[in-house]
């Protein structure tokens, strides 16, 4: 592992537990809106908080998962989750909270995995997917729990693709030793990519006609309509 300046490292720690309490809530808002109960609301904000770095330490076997080594963590989701119980969040004040909250930390957690991964002396791909997974991973845990199709497959603003960015800033500046440089301007570049996007509205284009499809029907009806015309040809030289 680099050294890396106890500064950084404390913001970090700080923004991580800031990011469980907060998903937590989150998770918790999802429980409220699919009418879970107590239980619902813990385990969706568990999920939401924790299942990202904790599929993210099984792949990377690295002793056991922060998640469940460290009761602040445990805590702080729990927490979250209750006060999603007891506080019905919702209107365009919180909507905005959330989506900035969430951005934020999208790229400290971006950054993290792929630190961890970095750390463990992993390629740069797996780093970057790493990093990726433990943004996204909760989040996508929750969504299928809850029953719903995960929010990073389609028709929300981009969330994926600036996680994506972020692992390939801090793999490119690890890669010149910058490590600690690195930790810094990563989740900018991600979080400010990912607020960009909501304000913007940018999506990733979903599939609709196939290009491949389409351009084969067309030269499908071309040929049938030529061969149709060398037909009537051959009547009339007869």
């Amino acid at each position: 592992m680099h050294d890396v300046d106890p500064l950084i490292n404390t913001m970090y720690q700080a923004f991580d537990l800031i990011g469980v309490a907060l998903n937590g809530i989150i998770g918790g808002t999802i429980a409220r809106r699919r009418e879970f109960d107590i239980v619902g609301f813990i385990f969706l904000a568990l999920f939401s908080g924790l299942a990202g770095g904790m599929i993210r330490d099984m792949l990377i076997d690295d002793g056991p998962a922060a998640a469940i080594s460290d009761p602040w963590y445990l805590g702080l989701a729990c927490a979250g989750a209750l006060t999603a119980f007891l506080i019905e969040l919702k209107g365009k004040a919180w909507e905005i909270f959330r989506e900035h909250g969430d951005a934020i930390i999208l790229g400290m957690w971006s950054t993290t995995g792929c630190v961890k991964a970095l750390a463990a002396g992993m390629p740069m791909i797996p780093c970057v997917f790493l990093g990726v997974l433990t943004a996204v991973g909760g989040g996508m845990v929750r969504d299928v729990a809850s029953g719903q199709i995960p929010s990073i497959f389609g028709g929300s603003p981009l969330y994926a693709v600036p996680s994506i960015v972020t692992g390939i800033v801090m793999v490119t500046f690890a890669s010149y030793d910058q490590f600690a440089m690195g930790m810094v301007v990563s989740p900018i570049v991600g979080s400010g990519m990912a607020i960009i996007s909501y304000w913007r509205g940018w999506v990733l284009p979903r599939a609709g006609v196939a290009p491949v499809n389409c351009t084969a029907a067309q030269v499908v009806a071309i040929a049938k309509k030529a061969e149709l015309k060398g037909f009537r040809r051959g009547r009339r030289k007869r």
